[in-house]
């Protein structure tokens, strides 16, 4: 294998195989990339079992060939190389060399055989828009539960029918659901999809590297989840098991409805947040005519409160909430604007939307803290 690449084109995917890339582990093989070369490409792959991307670069080729290389190493001297053409040489015992004008490096491979074989990927199933999928792993992927006794909420539920998209997250204590009408091509019935956590945080890099009107092809086999974007494919191992009935928990009675501005509201919870306690992270809030106050105490720190305009006209109820999960809703939820906080009482989940909905209809569940 003997090639020459730009360094710009290769830094870029270089970059985005680094979070697919084991980093501790105790298969050497999952720490390095590798590199194939045909005709004018070189094909770059990663995997750590659970996940895998193959992304690629033009490149000028005199030997064809394949390797592996460190990953971690390969991706900070590439970067620190200045922008010219970088040169590849497989050298004895899985060597390979890498020169850039006056750099010169040589990195300790290993056998290419013992890199783990990528499935193949299958015909399409359905294509979305990159900016739509992009959307609505931002609005819901801070939903996902972290705990891995809970399988299934470990990654959401992509809902896909010939003329809407929707995902939907939820760790238990909350519930984040984003729908949108779009053409979604190639499907005839619905397909219904549980895409793991850090796939999702991978499919967003994908995706900010590609036009929003492009389209992203989504397929599966038996055990894998496959995402192609132009040269580029994800593929992650498919969560099994049953996504939890999400539509029995969305409050149908909360008519106590209080509108917000956003900004002002995440700017108060942070400031009232600094005196909450910091194993419960739980704030109150006292909305009254037309006000909201937010309370926060701690036995070690103090007390904060704060008042904001409002727009409320029912009786006066107070409820308290995880300070973190409204400043999670609040970080996506668009730029400026008004939020609507819909109640019913003290004990029953409160819910978060927008005041005025876009081409998203969005909503975010939270349950109550007892305070």
């Amino acid at each position: 294998m003997e090639i020459t690449t730009s360094k710009t084109d290769l830094l870029k995917e270089l970059t985005l195989t680094q979070g697919v890339v084991e980093r501790k582990t105790t298969i050497p093989i999952l720490s390095n990339l590798l590199f194939e070369v045909d005709d004018s490409t070189l094909r770059i792959s990663a995997t750590d079992l659970d996940l895998g991307i193959r992304c690629g670069c033009p490149a000028q080729v005199k030997e064809g060939g394949s390797g592996t290389i460190p990953a971690k190493r390969l991706f900070e001297i590439v970067r620190s190389l200045p922008d010219a053409e970088v040169h590849f040489k497989l050298l004895e015992n899985h060597w390979v060399q890498v020169t850039c004008e006056r750099s010169s490096f040589k990195l300790v491979g290993m056998a290419r055989d013992n890199f783990p074989l990528l499935p193949d990927i299958p015909k399409p199933l359905a294509s979305v828009p990159a900016n739509v999928c992009s959307a609505m792993i931002q609005k819901t992927i801070f939903a996902i539960s972290n705990e891995e006794s809970r399988y299934t909420l470990n990654g959401a539920l992509l809902l896909l029918k010939p003329e809407s998209a929707s995902m939907v997250a939820t760790d238990g204590h909350r519930l984040a659901i984003v729908e949108r009408d779009v053409q979604v091509q190639g499907l005839k019935n619905e397909l219904r999809l549980l895409v793991p956590k850090k796939a999702m945080g991978e499919l967003l890099r994908l995706l900010a590297e590609v036009e929003e009107e492009s389209l992203i092809d989504i397929s599966k086999d038996e055990s894998h989840l496959f995402f192609q974007v132009g040269g580029r494919v994800l593929i992650s191992r498919m969560l099994t098991g049953q996504f939890p009935n999400y539509e029995a928990v969305l409050p149908r009675d909360n008519t106590k409805i209080v509108e917000m501005d956003k900004e002002k509201t995440a700017a108060a919870i942070r400031r009232v947040a600094l005196l909450a306690d910091e194993r419960s992270h739980a704030i109150r809030m006292q909305v009254e005519k037309d006000r909201i106050e937010i309370f926060s105490s701690s036995g070690e720190y103090g007390e904060a409160h704060e008042v904001l305009d409002a727009t409320y006209d029912k009786d006066s109820m107070q409820i308290g909430f995880n300070y973190q999960y409204l400043l999670d809703f609040l970080s996506v939820v668009g730029d400026g604007g008004k939020i609507r906080l819909e109640l019913k009482d003290e004990q029953s989940a409160g819910q978060l939307r927008p005041a005025e909905q876009d081409a998203y209809r969005y909503r975010y569940v939270v349950m109550p803290m007892r305070i």
